[in-house]
């Protein structure tokens, strides 16, 4: 029998991976995760009474674009925190960003670029997605590094001129996962001006907007109006999961000009899952209401503070400035996340784990990636026993 070989080369998926790292081994004092990025402060208060009055909406089909009523709300909230008018068709639904992420490639990447096999970009490390997506449409993946020199962003004047000719998509999380990094105004405008030069699309994977230290991060599609660019270049992704503390909600959505959208919701049609109507109506009051993501910023403001108090003075400690995870240095991600497990039992993940070896090396290999996503005081003693074990 015979079986594709498009993902056979794909390493095996980073939590899996972990698990054969760590599993056979016992933990050196009471087990901590601070793997995934599962944010574990309280829900939004409205979510029960919200989601039980809507419950025999259950038994119909939901649409696959989203509720008029959520696309308001959606439209309304990116109108509040970016200033930009993004009328409902220009906007879908999404059952989380993963799915969006990865069907937004299958819709709008072409078959060919100027006559050859077309390019994705995306920042490496990354978030494991976007290299699928570019693998299922039969473009090539092509890894930028986001090293500490770069401000862990890619170099955007060091992508050959040949290689943009090429490229399709260019894949970029801002605030960035792993390392927290912003990409500011200026950013977003040379890669903008690129994308015109060069004829491509940026997927903006903006999930973690909403969680930063103090000032907002900027967003693609402020950023594009501002510049008049052309609204069929981007597609801008936002999540509840981070924002709200919803990431059983599975809700999430994608901006982008009139034709993207319109291809995307033609895909997803038929190919997509819609988002039960009921968790619909959970979103509408989640993208309406501020106070409760408020009030979750804060519980994270505390746990910035409390890093910078604990690990402020090892080598290299490079704080997060948005985002919930913490980037840190060490010689070899793999054996200290291994020591720091059965010395303490902290559980953290190999920063090599979430890259790829780019030709010079994989940008990953020296660093652990911590989610600050537990509450305070587990937080806290978990950065403790990192900072005892590995760099006392």
């Amino acid at each position: 029998m015979q079986f594709p070989e498009r993902f056979s080369d794909l390493p095996p998926y980073a939590f899996p991976r972990l698990r054969s790292l760590l599993d056979h081994h016992e933990p050196g004092g009471e087990p901590l995760a601070m793997t995934i990025g599962e944010p574990r402060h309280p829900m939004p208060g409205f979510v029960a009474e919200v989601l039980a009055g809507a419950v025999e909406q259950f038994a119909k089909y939901p649409p696959n674009e989203g509720t008029p009523e959520l696309l308001d709300a959606i439209s309304g909230w990116l109108g509040r925190r970016y200033g930009v008018d993004v009328a409902p068709d220009r906007l879908t639904v999404l059952n989380g960003t993963r799915e969006g992420l990865y069907n937004a490639a299958m819709a709008l990447c072409p078959e060919t670029k100027n006559g050859a096999r077309p390019v994705v970009l995306m920042p490496n490390p990354f978030y494991q997605v976007y290299a699928v997506a570019a693998l299922s449409v039969g473009a090539e993946p092509v890894y930028l590094p986001a090293r500490e020199e770069t401000g862990f962003l890619p170099d955007l004047d060091a992508i050959p001129a040949e290689l943009l000719d090429r490229t399709a998509i260019f894949y970029l999380c801002s605030p960035s996962n792993p390392q927290g990094a912003v990409a500011d105004e200026a950013y977003w405008t040379r890669l903008l001006n690129l994308a015109e030069a060069h004829d491509f699309k940026v997927f903006a994977d903006e999930c973690y907007s909403e969680i930063y230290r103090d000032v907002p991060p900027p967003g693609i599609l402020a950023v594009a109006q501002a510049i008049g660019a052309d609204p069929e270049r981007v597609v801008a992704f936002h999540s509840l999961s981070k924002r709200s503390n919803l990431p059983g909600l599975r809700s999430g959505f994608a901006a982008g000009g009139p034709e993207s959208i319109r291809r995307l919701r033609q895909l997803r049609n038929y190919a997509g899952a819609p988002l039960p109507l009921p968790l619909q109506r959970v979103a509408e009051a989640a993208w309406s209401d501020e106070d409760h993501v408020v009030e979750n910023r804060r519980l994270y403001a505390e746990k910035y503070h409390a890093s910078d108090a604990i690990l402020s003075d090892i080598g290299r400690y490079h704080a997060a400035k948005a985002g919930f995870f913490q980037w840190l240095p060490v010689e070899d991600g793999e054996s200290a996340a291994l020591t720091l497990w059965k010395e303490t039992g902290v559980r953290v993940l190999p920063g090599a784990y979430l890259g790829r070896d780019d030709g010079t090396g994989n940008p990953g290999t020296g660093y652990i990636r911590v989610a600050m996503v537990a509450p305070l005081d587990e937080t806290q003693r978990g950065l403790e026993l990192i900072r005892n074990c590995l760099y006392d």
